[in-house]
């Protein structure tokens, strides 16, 4: 066994800006952290056509594996964005996940049992390669201009925007910006400049995480064991990376210290008991975390708004942290860039609070369930997680119970002032305030995605068996001209004639259509963050449009 020498990172240059040559120029959005949330950020601004600048105060890309998983509907988001192709190269997918008690197996479980999908309910990829593939989508955009070695010392806001005192090898500048994003992290400089804390709750234990390089059997799935017979009673924790690299989580205690702990000499008799003491194996990376759920009050503050960690902290298990922080900024990007251009009301980004508050608190509910279950506080709850693990092997319903860390899932956004509630019936389908569903479709002449050619703006999705002509057709056209223009999709069974300017997607194994509850004449009102706004059993312009109008923020 050796320590082996961390991945390669790339050092990417620190250039003079020419913001630094005298007055203060104005930006119109600065992203402070150039992290998956910060660069996503940028990414989806450009997207909507609003030019952003990053600033960072490193030069290279995140040390350790740190966040691995990312979820189904993030890679939806950065395959919009057009970067899911390189994360889904390198990669590790998986959808299965198992579950042990002591040495034996409790249950397996699949998160994306049915067909047609194209991504995976999860991939593993360490956190610098996402990085180093954001970044290098950054630099090709005309959209993003990244500053390395930038850090900001400094932010005074004011009613129209803040200016910002930022600190460069070559001394310090400053800067106004419309609009600032903080996506630094967990230890934001944003935030403590703005004297803003988190409230929640630090939980005492302690769990150590290891990357180990390895050639093992082990199935490319998630495997949690509670009171391994390998680890003095704790939990561990099994995923795979790419580059034959593993992920280990074991669970150390709250009296546990944290530096002895990240010693090769602890950490090792620790792996050797795990994986059997004749394993070949290398450290790659070491870490001893705390758990901690919590978050700041409000996500926005006048023209300073949060992102990722900067607003809110979850334990890591059941991936959580960073698939919502992209979430949040697929949230704001589109509703910023609206404001921005003048089409929407500002209170639009009053939406971006109450709707990804909302997320958080789900996240940090089901974050710190998950810690209660894993880390019992008493003989009671103790007795209940044992008795509730031995029933699982058997009795399916109790298996609803174990929480070995919920995994990550698309935020619900229940009673969003931007859905319009249903006046039809439905059975399940995408609800307002809940992600569209995604389906394989032909279009073109060529397979593709339901998502994929739904994009980025606002959409109708109207589902149909025929031509659409006359004073209907007139309508749809009509919405592209619409104060936030409305795309339009057709979903058939087989190809119509559709109007003008309208996509076709085929739907020609029905999934589109069950997935939508949906029959002919159906329609659903997509959101830019492809989150359902609203949805009828017939079309109704003026339906659609006032609808429209309340998912834009007026």
């Amino acid at each position: 066994m050796a320590t082996v020498t961390p991945h390669a990172a790339p050092v990417y240059p620190y250039r003079r800006s020419a913001d630094q040559d005298g007055g203060v120029a104005r930006r119109k959005v600065v992203v402070v952290g150039a992290g998956p949330v910060g660069l996503t950020a940028a990414l989806g601004l450009s997207r909507h056509g609003i030019p952003a600048v990053v600033i960072d105060d490193d030069d290279t890309v995140s040390v350790g594996s740190r966040a691995i998983c990312y979820a189904k509907r993030t890679l939806e988001i950065w395959d919009r964005l057009g970067t899911a192709s390189p994360l889904m190269a390198k990669g590790v997918t998986w959808n299965i996940g198992k579950v042990f008690f002591g040495r034996d197996p409790v249950f397996a479980f699949d998160l994306l049992p049915e067909r047609g999908h194209q991504f995976p309910a999860f991939i593993n990829l360490q956190q610098y390669y996402l990085e180093e593939a954001l970044v290098d989508a950054a630099a090709r955009s005309a959209g993003v201009e990244l500053r390395w070695r930038n850090r900001l010392t400094g932010i005074a806001p004011a009613r129209d925007g803040a200016r910002l005192t930022i600190d460069t090898p070559e001394g310090p500048y400053e800067l106004d910006a419309d609009w600032v994003i903080a996506c630094d992290g967990a230890r934001s400089a944003t935030r403590r400049l703005l004297g803003l804390d988190f409230k929640g709750k630090v939980f005492e234990d302690r769990f150590l995480i290891a990357d180990v390089k390895m050639r093992a059997a082990f199935p490319s799935e998630r495997w949690f064991w509670f009171e391994p017979p390998f680890h003095d009673g704790g939990s561990a924790l099994l995923h795979k990376q790419a580059d034959d690299v593993w992920r280990i989580d074991l669970q150390l205690g709250w009296d546990a210290d944290p530096e002895l702990e990240k010693k090769p000499e602890r950490v090792v008799p620790r792996l050797r008991a795990m994986l059997g003491p004749d394993a070949r194996f290398d450290l790659e990376w070491v870490s001893v975390y705390t758990f901690q759920c919590r978050r700041l009050d409000r996500f926005r503050h006048g023209r300073v708004i949060f992102a990722g960690d900067a607003a809110h902290q979850v334990s890591p298990f059941g991936a959580r942290g960073a698939n919502s922080g992209v979430q949040d900024v697929d949230n704001l990007t589109w509703k910023l860039a609206m404001v921005s251009a003048g089409t929407a009301p500002d209170t639009l980004l009053d939406s971006y609070d109450s709707e990804r508050v909302e997320a958080a608190d789900e996240n940090i509910l089901n974050s710190t369930r998950a810690t209660d279950f894993i880390t019992p506080k008493g003989a009671a709850s103790r007795l209940f997680r044992d008795a509730t693990l031995a029933l699982a092997r058997s009795a399916p319903f109790a298996r609803r119970l174990v929480n070995s860390g919920r995994l990550s899932v698309p935020a619900v956004h229940r009673g969003s002032p931007l859905s319009t509630p249903d006046r039809d019936a439905f059975g399940p389908s995408p609800a307002p305030g809940t992600v569209a569903a995604d389906a394989p479709v032909v279009r073109d002449g060529a397979a593709g995605w339901l998502l994929s050619a739904l994009g980025g703006q606002f959409v109708a999705l109207i589902f149909a068996d025929g031509p659409v002509t006359g004073a209907a057709a007139a309508a749809l056209r009509s919405l592209a001209h619409a104060p936030a223009p409305v795309r339009v999709v057709f979903v058939a069974p087989r190809s119509v004639v559709a109007p003008d300017g309208a996509a076709l997607c085929i739907d020609a194994d029905g999934l589109a259509a069950q997935r939508y509850d949906a029959r002919p004449g159906t329609v659903y009102l997509v959101r830019p963050d492809q989150i359902v706004a609203a949805r009828w059993r017939s079309f109704d312009i003026a339906a659609v449009v006032a609808a429209l109008a309340r998912a834009a923020g007026r």
